[in-house]
């Protein structure tokens, strides 16, 4: 089996790691803080040094952290993989970042004969536990499936989407649809609230219709019970939002509901809720209005 290198142990890493470790895969970790390191040292990991430590022991070098500029220290920077990284191996960055900055990495590494992947994923840190996350792959086709068994222990849906750069612009749309569906699925919530009908019944009813999405089923029930622990904060969407109208201006495309539902969040963050779930959003929507959830959870 390939010998695989993670680095980046955060909500999302450390399933994803311990996955890994689960279908057998030998698996050396790195990361900037040591709660993530010891906790897949835990689950039978090997540790290394540094991202280039841990280049130089992988045939399959993956990272999940934050932002362009976080992969680009961990891929390009002083002690990053780019320094222990041999001809055959192969780079799968499954962070979401700029495309352009994926496609320059991309061409630093094929200097050295290293291939790269971009594949973002979907479905939050349940889908990373339960391995049945949507990954978006740009790429060549053979680096995929040479790739692809390592991707099928991390999730159920498996997409080539284009060449390098595309996996992240398909993420980008994937997070322009889930704001812009939560934005709704908020606004349908405290229309119901403040007109005194029963929003759980709203859920219910509306979640069995044409306005059924993953983002009413899962995220609606939370916002009824005040429960904002985060799935997926909204500063990392607000950094997702940030990257998708960076692309749409490079496009020349206007996103005026993306536009939107990034200022909402703004007002999220600007009173204290960045490290909220995003379902958080609710609490901007009833500061427009009349809608109450706080009071109706307690009087249920």
């Amino acid at each position: 089996m390939d010998n695989i290198g993670f680095v980046g142990l955060g909500i999302m890493g450390r399933p994803m790691v311990k996955n890994l470790l689960q279908a057998g895969y030998p698996v050396t970790v790195w990361n900037r803080s040591r709660p993530g390191i010891d906790e897949c040292v835990a689950a039978g990991a090997g540790e290394a040094a540094s991202a280039a430590a841990v280049a130089k022991t992988s045939d399959i070098f993956i990272s999940m952290v934050t932002d362009s500029p976080d992969v680009e220290q961990v891929i390009l920077g002083d002690e990053g993989a780019i320094e222990g990284l041999r001809g055959h191996s192969v780079v799968v960055d499954m962070s979401t970042i700029s495309p352009a900055v994926t496609r320059e990495i991309a061409a630093r590494l094929e200097v050295l004969n290293v291939a790269m992947l971009d594949a973002p994923v979907s479905g939050g840190d349940a889908g990373a536990i339960a391995g049945t996350l949507s990954i978006m792959v740009g790429g060549d086709r053979k680096v995929i499936d040479r790739v692809r068994p390592v991707f099928e222990v991390l999730g159920k849906t498996i997409t080539r989407v284009g060449p390098i750069g595309a996996g992240q612009t398909v993420k980008l749309c994937n997070q322009v649809a889930v704001a812009g569906t939560l934005h709704a699925v908020c606004e349908a919530l405290v229309l119901a609230q403040s007109s005194g009908v029963n929003p759980e019944r709203m859920l219910e009813a509306v979640g069995a219709g044409a306005g059924a999405s993953w983002q009413m089923s899962n995220l609606g029930p939370k916002i009824v019970d005040r429960d904002f622990a985060p799935g997926f904060m909204v500063d990392l969407l607000q950094k997702d939002l940030r990257l998708a109208l960076d692309a749409a201006q490079d496009a020349n495309q206007a996103l005026p509901g993306t536009s939107l539902s990034r200022q909402l969040f703004s007002a999220l963050q600007a009173i204290g809720g960045g490290a909220d779930g995003t379902q958080a959003l609710i609490r901007v929507l009833e500061s427009l209005g009349e809608s109450d959830f706080k009071a109706a959870a307690k009087r249920r």
